[in-house]
């Protein structure tokens, strides 16, 4: 069973997060880990556990009033397909539900689309919503 929790839990080491993001082949967060596990100590973030094994993490930062931005969804793919990622964002947005504004940036495959959709996510287009933009300075 996946225990979820906002407390980090103290059998975490910061090998098993780095090694999280290296499992979905989030190279950005590997090749900084340590910005990755101080960005971590920033944010909000759940926890999901199976006994003593990190198998995801839900990561948010909010002004706790106005808006919330999900940063990272992420799910050992051995553990994909199994509701966890699921679990994740309905738990910190239930966690989150007094805040007005959720806001996340996700890659533009088709199933990320229909997931995020599923949790009653919608598309920003200038049509419906409004205008997104992004800035990334992670590469140089």
């Amino acid at each position: 069973m996946i225990d979820y929790t906002f407390k980090k839990p103290t059998i975490i080491s910061d090998k098993q997060i780095i090694d999280l993001y290296q499992s979905v082949d989030w190279l950005a967060h590997v090749q900084q880990p340590q910005n990755t596990i101080t960005a971590l100590k920033n944010s909000a973030v759940l926890w999901a556990m199976d006994n003593e094994q990190l198998v995801g993490i839900c990561r948010g930062i909010t002004d706790q009033r106005t808006i919330l931005y999900i940063q990272d969804i992420l799910v050992n793919p051995k553990y994909q397909r199994q509701h966890v990622g699921t679990n994740l964002v309905q738990k910190f947005l239930k966690h989150f539900e007094n805040i007005g504004q959720t806001v996340l940036i996700t890659d533009p495959d088709e199933s990320t689309l229909k997931f995020y959709q599923s949790l009653k996510f919608i598309e920003v287009t200038p049509a419906k919503y409004g205008r997104a933009f992004v800035m990334d300075r992670r590469f140089g």
